[in-house]
């Protein structure tokens, strides 16, 4: 009789240990390049994870780039989100935030959890869904100038500070064959992203991209074709070479580090792609070079310019929770271990030691290379930001945009055309709401 008591009290403590443990499974969208720096470090934080939780089961997809935001459109479309996927803050998501397919992280995660993070991660207002549908896990200056200092002074040239330096430039260093500046716009979104959306901040300035959203402004209006212009004639003048618009956003910074380029365009993120890869040991500008003959510019003053000094800057992306899934189950428990797992102060150390970004998560230290480094600092000397476009503009307006670039790159659209080609998509994108 003693052993049948012992028997069945056993049963119910497993029962009891299998209901606490009990297995889920989750699908997750992971944003990600085989060949970016902090891939391996990518790859070991979500075996560790998998590792540490073996209650839960994680079937992770892993896209980049456009192929990525399509397959989520294309599983927004059909209401099969996954449980835990990569988000952007505004436009670029915006099916996400206006259909508020994912969950409010604040209530979520609760505000002792999220008060470890910085008020402009946590302020539902910096989303365009006027949700936190997401956590920002950086606030990511989109606009940066990485200056070959060295290159620059072994021909005569000191960091420029005018639109007139760099066409200065051109005779002597086109004559070496190396560019002034690089931008690679192959993909379409980096010319928009990394420098229009400055260039758009200067000449016509939150305020005129606002008027247009509230319908008293239009794209054909002068201060976003004198933008438009100031790209028409960076191609004119040679400063961006018209080659670019071929050139692949994974190829340019090996050939800026080989030196095709004095100066490269980008994201404060792409710090990342030089600095020494833990797999290899290798650099493609080593720590010593980072220190001493590069610098992070932002773009130079332009003639017209309003606001002089704005950079494009917007909370970063971040990790959503699919909204579907039920409140209190074991799904929506497993997902909120992942998604603090996700930010916490180990794995938000590696993201800022592989130059992927500065967190935003507070008291974030990491051992970083030079280069590295130098992005808060940047982010201290250039205080004043402006939108970045596809931060505020649906897809259908911005592509627009995005194509437009590629041909005023390519000599076959002016100014003029691409503001009227933007409007007109403007207009039948209002139409359709």
């Amino acid at each position: 009789m003693k052993r049948m008591i012992a028997a069945i009290l056993l049963i119910a403590v497993a029962a009891v240990g299998g209901f606490a443990q009990e297995k889920v499974t989750l699908t997750v969208m992971n944003y990600q390049q085989a060949d970016q720096a902090g891939y391996p470090e990518d790859v070991k934080i979500w075996q560790d994870f998998q590792a540490a939780n073996p209650d839960i089961t994680l079937n992770i997809e892993v896209l980049f780039n456009d192929p990525y935001h399509q397959k989520l459109q294309a599983y927004a479309a059909a209401g099969t989100m996954p449980d835990v996927f990569y988000v952007w803050p505004g436009a670029r998501s915006a099916v996400i935030h206006e259909k508020k397919l994912a969950k409010d992280l604040n209530q979520l995660l609760g505000a002792a959890y999220l008060k470890d993070f910085s008020a402009s991660a946590t302020n539902p207002a910096n989303q365009l869904g006027g949700y936190m549908a997401m956590l920002p896990q950086s606030f990511t200056y989109t606009s940066v100038m990485y200056v070959n200092t060295k290159l620059l002074a072994d021909n005569g040239f000191k960091p420029p500070k005018t639109y007139a330096d760099l066409k200065k430039m051109v005779p002597k260093l086109k004559a070496k064959g190396i560019a002034v500046a690089m931008l690679p716009n192959k993909d379409a979104w980096p010319m928009q992203s990394c420098l229009f959306s400055t260039v758009v901040g200067r000449m016509a300035g939150d305020e005129f991209v606002d008027s247009i959203l509230a319908g008293k402004a239009k794209f054909t209006d002068k201060p976003f074709v004198a933008a438009l212009e100031v790209i028409q004639n960076l191609y004119k003048d040679g400063i961006l070479s018209r080659e670019d618009v071929q050139i692949g956003y994974g190829e340019a910074a090996g050939m800026f580090a080989s030196g095709k380029a004095a100066i490269y365009i980008d994201g404060d993120w792409r710090a990342g792609a030089y600095i020494t890869d833990k797999a290899s040991g290798k650099a493609l500008i080593s720590p010593a070079a980072q220190d001493k003959d590069f610098a992070l510019m932002p773009f130079p003053s332009i003639p017209g310019e309003k606001n002089r000094g704005v950079v494009s800057a917007v909370a970063g992306t971040g990790w959503a929770v699919s909204a579907s899934i039920p409140a209190g189950s074991a799904k929506e428990k497993a997902a909120a271990r992942l998604i603090q797992y996700l930010y916490s102060n180990d794995v938000q150390a590696i993201r800022f030691n592989t130059g992927a970004y500065v967190p935003t998560r507070k008291g974030v230290k990491a051992d970083v290379e030079p280069l590295v480094a130098k992005v808060p600092v940047f982010y201290a000397e250039n205080p004043k930001t402006c939108y970045v476009i596809d931060g505020v503009l649906d897809p259908a307006v911005y592509n627009v945009i995005n194509d437009g670039l590629i041909a005023i790159g390519l000599g076959t659209k002016t100014a003029a055309q691409v503001a009227a080609e933007t409007q007109a998509a403007y207009e039948s994108w209002l139409a359709s709401k």
